[in-house]
Parts: structure tokens; sequence; C-alpha cells
């Protein structure tokens, strides 16, 4: 069918890393643990956990498909920071 887009499938990870500095940073990937070296300086991270290394994996799901590791991403993003540490620990803190 013409115009129509296959789903990237996964597995896809959405995960958390928590930088030297306290701080979180949010993304996605299809393969964590390269990303992880990247962020730490392996290759290249984001420009956000730039020069807040070393990070480490605080939280991280997987899907099935890209989409869904986006959207999840995206939600994460827009969560105030004691949010996202209940999402981290749990609401028991």
């Amino acid at each position: 069918m013409k115009g129509t887009v296959k789903p990237r499938r996964g597995p896809f990870y959405t995960y958390i890393v928590r930088c030297r500095d306290g701080t979180y940073y949010t993304g996605y990937t299809n393969d964590l643990e390269r990303r992880v070296g990247e962020h730490n300086g392996k290759v290249r991270g984001a420009r956000y956990t730039r020069g807040k290394g070393p990070v480490r994996v605080v939280w991280y799901k997987e899907y099935k498909f890209l989409k869904k590791a986006m959207q999840k991403e995206i939600e994460i993003k827009r969560l105030r920071r004691n949010q996202k540490e209940e999402l981290i620990y749990g609401k028991r803190r």
C-alpha cells in the first residue's frame, strides 16, 4: 500500500540516567549499553550529559515499537523532578 509506513520493531528502550551532578537525563535507544557508553564519553553522548559523567542508568523500560519508546520519552521529559523520582524509586522513599 502506497504511503504506508511500517513501524520499526525493537527492542527499543526508554531510559533515565542520573548524572554526576544529580540531574536526570531521559532518552530512547535501540542499544542501551552502547548509548550509556556514549553518554559516558566513549563516542558521543547527548549535549546535556557532556561533562556531567559518569552517568548511570536508574530506570529503563523495553518497548517493541520505536513510536512507543519515543512517546514515553516525551511523557517523562514533561514530568517534574519529584515525579521522575517516583517513577524511578516508587512512591515510598
